[in-house]
This record gives structure tokens, sequence and C-alpha cells, in this order.
């Protein structure tokens, strides 16, 4: 058996890093850009600092600005209409996952045009081309979308999310940026960054998870739980330490998948448009308790990168207590709600949300057996 690693070409790291975007242009002769982002972000000028950059440069680019929160398939195609018109040859995504996974599909299926039913790219599909280079620039610290081979569009139609995940559409260069990301508001950074920390803990304990990107994940936990809490708080250092973190559990996980939170988290973004970190967030606790006993030592090292002292004195199942506990206290020092109801997920819809999260791909990686029973349980408990 093997283990396959991908990671991007080239990644730049720091406050002030976005610079480095006319070299790499220049160098890798791109003509022009079709940037894929939102309206907030063009409105609050955070694609601004881009644009100004490569208007410096002479550098020529269009704007396509209608991603919307859980991308859809609606808003794929309409990037693939304007990609098209613009005449572009490279693609520059700004924002959180939901401007990265519009711009991966619409490199994706630009380059390999069999796949134009975006259905089709679920799960695996066998794309022959990589997709339309592109220079990846998060603007939150927690999706590490700028680092993954994965992503995922919302069916609207039929009320669920699926994953896609394809080597070809990782981004050739991503450049992590504090300066990008300082327009955040605490709930968003308190979010995203719950949903770094699932990545890492869930990349920790999948059942594919290997020595290579145990490393990653360990240390991703580290960072996270030292640095989330200042970040929300808007500290530079945490912000920059939030940057970094997010990025080395992306790292991770990509190359390892995901578990059941995840699996869980996607059909609330389908049926109710949940942003994907706060369903994390809410989920990451109880989901660790269901598979404590199935994760080995693993909870114990969670719980040392988390800060708990002394955790080689502890017993596995006081270890284990020990890091469910360290999650469920930083959710509560940075507000993140404690209930699903508090999300709006609505206890009638359970049933149908347990079978989505079942079929989900991610849920195929948990440590813990599962069964549509045993999630729908799950969202009782939580509920």
């Amino acid at each position: 058996m093997s283990n396959r690693f991908i990671l991007n070409e080239t990644s730049y790291f720091g406050s002030g890093a976005i610079r480095n975007i006319v070299t790499e242009v220049k160098q890798r002769g791109f003509r022009k850009a079709l940037i894929v982002t939102d309206k907030a972000l063009v409105k609050f000028k955070v694609v601004e600092k881009v644009t100004a950059l490569l208007q410096q440069a002479d550098l020529d680019y269009e704007i396509f600005d209608e991603v919307l929160p859980n991308p859809t398939m609606n808003v794929v195609n309409a990037g693939l209409a304007k990609f098209k018109a613009s005449g572009a040859d490279y693609m520059i995504s700004i924002g959180g996952g939901s401007p990265q996974d519009t711009a991966k599909a619409i490199g994706i299926i630009t380059n390999n045009p069999e796949f134009a039913d975006i259905r089709s790219l679920e799960g695996t599909a066998p794309t022959k081309k990589p997709a339309v280079p592109t220079i990846a620039i998060p603007t939150t610290a927690g999706t590490a979308a700028e680092v993954t081979i994965n992503y995922v569009i919302t069916d609207e139609e039929n009320k669920r999310k699926f994953v896609c995940v394809d080597p070809h559409s990782i981004p050739v260069v991503a450049i992590i940026d504090s300066d990008m990301m300082a327009s955040m508001p605490p709930a968003l950074k308190a979010a995203t960054g719950v949903d770094a920390l699932t990545h890492a803990i869930e990349g920790f304990t999948t059942l594919a998870a290997w020595e290579l990107s145990d490393m990653f994940h360990l240390k991703a936990i580290e960072i996270i739980a030292r640095s989330l809490r200042a970040s929300v708080k808007g500290e530079q250092r945490g912000m920059e330490d939030m940057a970094l973190g997010q990025y080395v559990a992306g790292m991770g996980f990509s190359n390892v998948g995901l578990g059941l939170v995840h699996g869980m988290a996607h059909p609330l973004g389908a049926f109710y448009g949940t942003p994907h970190g706060v369903a994390n967030a809410v989920l990451l606790p109880h989901i660790m308790a269901y598979n404590a006993d199935f994760t080995g030592e693993k909870f114990r090292a969670i719980a040392k990168a988390m800060g708990v002292q002394n955790t080689e004195r502890l017993s596995i199942e006081e270890a284990r207590i020990a890091a469910v506990e360290a999650v469920k206290s930083l959710n509560r020092d940075v507000s993140i709600p404690a209930t699903l109801r508090e999300v709006g997920v609505k206890e009638e819809d359970i049933p149908e949300l347990a079978k989505a999260a079942f079929a989900d791909v991610c849920t195929g990686g948990n440590p813990r057996p599962t069964s549509v029973e045993d999630i729908e349980r799950l969202y009782h408990a939580i509920y």
C-alpha cells in the first residue's frame, strides 16, 4: 500500500505576501485574470488590494463577483460563461471557501468540458487535464481551500451538497496573507477558526491518517488552540498564526480525508444555508465524544496539543474527556453556538438530514462505523 501527498507548487506566507502576485503572473506568462470573488469583498475593498497591484503592473483582469455562500451549480455555470467571454487564461480566487470552490469547479470544467454536468464531478471524477491555473488568496482563516484537492458545490434543486475530490483542481499558487483576512468580523473568525480545528482533528483521526499527515494535523491543532482566541480579539499575531494554522491543517486533510463532523455539516449548508464553519464548530465536540473509543491514543495527543497539562499522567478515558472539554472550552470562549437549534435546524428535518449525512463522502472516513440511525440520534442529541 502506498500513500499519496499533493500540495501547491508554490505558496507565500505572511503580512504583505500578496505583493508576490505580480512576480508570479509575469514569470508564468499569464495574460489576463478572471478574479472570482463575492460582492461583499468588492464592496469592502478587499479585492481592491489585489487589483491595485495588477493595475500598477499593467496586468489585465475582469471580475466575477456573483459567488454565494455555499456556492451553487448555477453560480458555477455563470462563472464558466464569464470566464469564456472574458478571454482570461488564468484565475485569481479571492475569498473564503465559496470563491475558492467556485474557481476550482470553473477551472476543472473549462479544461474538461466532458464534465459540463457539474454533478458528474461528485466523488473522484476521472478528469484528464489540470484545471485552469489559479492563484488562490484566502480571506478567511479556516477552509484551507487554497491548498486542498477538494471542493464542495450545492445542488439547490435536490437540496444537497456534494464533495468533489480531484488532484487536478489544486491551485498552482497560494498566497496566505493575514492582511487579506483582517476585515473578518469576530464571529466569522471564530467559525472559520473552529472549522480549521475540525479539519485538523478529523484529519488526525480519519481512517486514512498516517505519520506524515499526523505531523501536519498535530501542529495545526497546536497553532489554532494557542491563537484563535487572540485572532478573534483582533490581535495581529493571533491572526497571522491562524492564517498559517488553517493552511497547515489543509496540507494534511486534503490528502487523507475527514469524517462524520463534515458529513453531518454538509447537509446543514444544503438545507438551510448554514455557514460551513458554524455547522462544523457546533458538531465537533459531540462527534469527538462519539468517536472517542475508536481513536486509540490520539485524543491524548490532541489534548496535549490543545494545551492540557500533564496528559501523560491521565488514563486514556481521562485524556479523551480532556480533549473534548478543551474543544468545548475554546468554543465557549469564541462564542460558538452550543446547539443545532440555535443555527436554524428544524427537528422535523432530522431524518432527511441523517440520510444525506450518511451518504456524504466524508462520513466514510470516520473512525467509528456509523449508521443512519446513529446519525439521527446524534442530530437529536445536539439539537
